[in-house]
């Protein structure tokens, strides 16, 4: 399966050398824990990083653990295909799996260690995967996904994940300085 880049973020799964992808994923423990723990004077960072810019709009906090799960999920797909032929890949909905877990009533602290665990776990099992199983592939909602693929999208995840956490950010400081 050929996607094409994302519209949003213009990350382009084909431009991505699996080869890279290891160290782009460790990259994202850096790159989560600084807005999520680093604040301005004056600021109430827990308040600010669990505050959603709009009703419908994960806030920091939710995206940061959803990429915390997504990086575990994908772990353990990619484990599951090198190892099996074509499993089927559960796992809840997003949406489901953040209102399941309560995402938003997390510590941030704790948001971004498990990240970057999982990240790193996620980095060494893509590091492993030997040359003739970037094709193997698994079930996941109806589709087939291979390992390429799936390192791909861990990336995209990362990656635009964390654009939806600056922007989001940013639009609850506007609001805070608009009430103020």
């Amino acid at each position: 399966m050929t996607l094409p880049p994302c519209e949003e973020c213009g990350f382009d799964y084909e431009a991505l050398d699996p080869a890279e992808a290891p160290a782009t994923v460790r990259s994202f423990a850096k790159r989560y824990r600084a807005p999520l723990t680093r604040f301005l004077k004056g600021e109430d960072g827990d308040a600010l990083v669990r505050e959603r810019p709009a009703p419908e709009v994960w806030s920091a906090l939710e995206y940061a653990a959803h990429v915390r799960d997504v990086f575990d999920n994908y772990d353990r797909w990619i484990g599951q295909c090198l190892a099996e032929d074509m499993p089927v890949m559960e796992g809840p909905p997003p949406d489901e799996l953040a209102t399941e877990r309560r995402y938003n009533e997390d510590d941030p602290e704790a948001v971004t260690d498990a990240l970057a665990v999982n990240a790193e776990r996620l980095a060494t099992t893509l590091e492993a995967v030997p040359d003739d199983g970037w094709d193997r592939a698994g079930i996941r909602r109806g589709e087939e996904r291979s390992v390429r693929l799936m390192a791909r999208r861990a990336v995209h995840e990362g990656s635009h994940h964390l654009l939806d956490i600056g922007r989001g950010l940013r639009a609850v400081r506007d609001r805070h300085k608009a009430d103020s």
